[in-house]
């Protein structure tokens, strides 16, 4: 669980609180899960969430950019990602379908 001791000092809180609000409320409109792994969804939440403080948008932090700047006014990997949108493939895991093997039952942090 993402807590005090674990966060990037760096990282306003409420931008991670917003996060992830908005991954449990997209993956229940999406009929997708966290990943079973919570060390993976949490690293997820966070980059998203540095990114956003960073750069003013949540880009995929599982992906190397040369400049993210370009890439956020492009939209393509701003989260959720054209491949998730579009064919429900999250690169970074944190949206699985049911059927994926590294898929949890989980759709809230709680």
């Amino acid at each position: 669980m993402i807590t005090k001791n674990n966060i990037n000092d760096d990282i306003n809180p409420k931008i991670i609180d917003s996060m992830k609000q908005f991954a449990e409320s997209y993956a229940k409109s999406t009929n997708t899960y966290f990943c079973c792994d919570i060390e993976v969804t949490e690293s997820v939440i966070l980059g998203l969430s540095k990114n956003k403080q960073t750069f003013g948008a949540p880009l995929c932090p599982c992906r190397y950019y040369d400049n993210k700047v370009d890439e956020i006014s492009l939209a393509y990997w701003n989260c959720p990602c054209v491949p998730m949108r579009e064919r429900k493939e999250c690169h970074c895991m944190l949206f699985l379908t049911p059927t994926n093997e590294f898929s949890s039952t989980r759709q809230t942090f709680n």
